[in-house]
């Protein structure tokens, strides 16, 4: 058995490793581009989500300061200060 091992070993040159080598190493990087893209993906759903948040926080800004400046408005109307209590509740504006 020690001869056979011997005689492997005699005909074993450098490049009979590099194809296993290098196969291993295309599989390492596709995997790790394979995370990759996976985490940009969610950064970017992430991103959106946030993106939207942040839009509907300033319309509902926008909608509070409109209907605190437009008070009167609603006043004048019948049925005024339900919807305006209606629209207060709709768009969290705090009562002052």
């Amino acid at each position: 058995m020690s001869i056979r091992y011997h005689k492997k070993l005699r005909r074993w040159k450098p490049t009979d490793g590099i194809l296993d080598l290098y196969v291993l190493n295309v599989l390492l990087t596709l995997a790790m581009f394979t995370v990759l893209v996976f985490r940009a993906w969610l950064e970017l759903k992430n991103y959106r989500l946030m993106w939207k948040e942040l839009q509907w926080r300033e319309t509902y800004g926008t909608m509070g300061r409109v209907l605190k400046a437009e008070k009167e408005m609603f006043s004048k109307v019948e049925g005024g200060d339900e919807l305006y209590q209606m629209l207060l509740e709709i768009f969290n504006v705090e009562k002052k």
